[in-house]
């Protein structure tokens, strides 16, 4: 489903009050690169984690799932925009071009794109993809990211 690409970091997070710190090595990791994807079975936690990175850039709006609009847009505290992305309900990958994710993606600006596996021949040659894995027990998450 996606290229292979350097192994980056895996990070275990027992608890939301891991969700800080692992938001900031996903951040740090990141650097310059503005396409972040997200993937990972229903509540492995990537809505949230998304939450925490907005914060942490100083979003002031309310973050939430954009799953019946597609796309949510944001501003960080430095006025740069996030465009978050869920593409779990979409049944073809023209509904993505039909809002103009291209133009999103090619943009510069940080997307953060949940359900990418949705929109496999629109996702860009490099981008950050992170892995959330919930344990069984339901409690601790292995969050892996991955350069491609």
């Amino acid at each position: 489903m996606y290229k292979t690409g350097a192994h980056k970091a895996q990070i275990r997070m027992s608890s939301l009050a891991d969700l800080p710190a692992a938001a900031s090595v996903l951040i740090e990791a990141a650097g310059q690169e503005p396409i972040i994807l997200f993937e990972g079975s229903m509540g492995a936690g990537k809505t949230t984690l998304i939450k925490e990175i907005c914060s942490q850039l100083g979003v002031q709006e309310n973050v939430n799932s954009p799953t019946f609009a597609l796309v949510n847009e944001y501003e960080a505290a430095d006025g740069n925009l996030i465009y978050h992305f869920d593409f779990y309900r979409i049944n073809e990958e023209r509904e993505a071009l039909d809002i103009g994710a291209l133009e999103y993606f090619e943009s510069g600006r940080l997307c953060l794109i949940e359900w990418p596996s949705m929109i496999p021949n629109l996702l860009p040659e490099h981008y950050l993809l992170v892995e959330l894995q919930p344990a069984a027990d339901g409690e601790v998450r292995t969050m892996t990211i991955n350069q491609v």
